[in-house]
């Protein structure tokens, strides 16, 4: 079963006044896989956060449905099966780490006899063991962002929602994040990520959707989203004679010199194969053929820029 289905969600906000009205998520609809790390990408203003409240059932859809684990998200029951780290959360300052995930336990209904010893090993997993007596008054922004994670499992919950989870934390404490999830993930958990940090999110998610102005323009793999389809880096055993390059092989570029690396851009497979045969006609030695690839970042500012066109 798909932990999350959301069919032909809209929400708009409305006004006094009906010309202010704001649509928030217009005609929405997503799934996500069980036992996946999922990326919600977007601008300010996408709809991002409204989406995870209508999850939540902190805010309600004004058209469509929103489902988790097959139930409509207003049965309370399956809070039960969920963990969330809110984006700049404000944890009570007098309690200590300790006593925060004690409070979240209780709210969570998680009455197992084990209480203490699990908060141990949340403690330890976030490495927050030494600071477990001392009070969140004297945390820094990295570890309230590791208590927030460390209260988001509280209950083992089989979703996870995350919103800006490595926001404040030093490289390393993000290389450690990632590493927790990627466990939680192989145990699976299924686990929604919102981030701003692009990059994290494409060395650690399996699928991303892409939000902009309430609309879904884009969703799949890191893989296919990077992937340059019409553009192959082809790699030569020797430099090509800037002859056959200004004619016969026009449609190739250097890309670099030195390691006879040369881009093709071609309409579809027929002509990339076409490109293969005028080289090995020439008895030119092919080393290599790669589709190109752009950053997650690189694709996300075109994408979005496209759409802000189209509107």
């Amino acid at each position: 079963m798909e932990p999350i289905i959301v069919t032909n969600l809209t929400k708009v906000y409305k006004s006094t006044f009906k010309s202010r009205n704001v649509t928030a998520l217009q005609n929405f609809s997503l799934s996500i896989p069980e036992g996946k790390i999922f990326g919600l990408l977007g601008p300010n203003g996408a709809g991002k956060t409204t989406l995870i409240k209508i999850l939540l059932n902190i805010v309600f859809p004004t058209e469509g449905e929103a489902k988790i684990f097959g139930e409509d998200v207003s049965n309370y029951k399956i809070r039960e099966r969920i963990g969330y780290l809110p984006e700049n959360h404000k944890f009570p300052l007098y309690l200590t780490g300790e006593g925060l995930l004690k409070f979240v336990a209780k709210i969570s209904g998680y009455n197992n006899a084990d209480l203490n010893k699990r908060i141990d090993e949340l403690l330890a997993l976030v490495k927050m063991t030494r600071w477990k007596k001392t009070k969140i008054k004297k945390y820094s922004k990295g570890m309230m962002q590791r208590l927030g994670l460390a209260q988001a499992m509280i209950n083992n919950p089989d979703l996870i929602f995350l919103d800006e989870p490595t926001d404040g934390v030093d490289p390393i404490g993000r290389k450690e994040i990632r590493d927790i999830l990627i466990n939680l993930k192989n145990s699976g958990k299924t686990i929604f990520l919102n981030s701003h940090l692009l990059s994290e999110v494409e060395l650690i998610t399996d699928r991303v959707a892409i939000l902009n102005k309430g609309e879904l323009i884009q969703q799949g793999t890191v893989e296919e989203l990077t992937s340059a389809k019409e553009v192959y880096e082809i790699m030569l055993e020797e430099l090509l004679a800037e002859s056959l390059l200004g004619n016969e092989f026009q449609f190739l570029s250097t890309v670099n010199s030195d390691k006879r690396i040369y881009s093709a851009k071609v309409e579809d497979i027929s002509s990339l194969n076409g490109i293969i045969d005028k080289l090995r006609g020439r008895n030119v030695n092919i080393v290599s053929i790669l589709p190109k690839k752009v950053s997650l970042e690189e694709m996300f500012i075109t994408l979005i820029n496209e759409s802000d066109k189209k509107n």
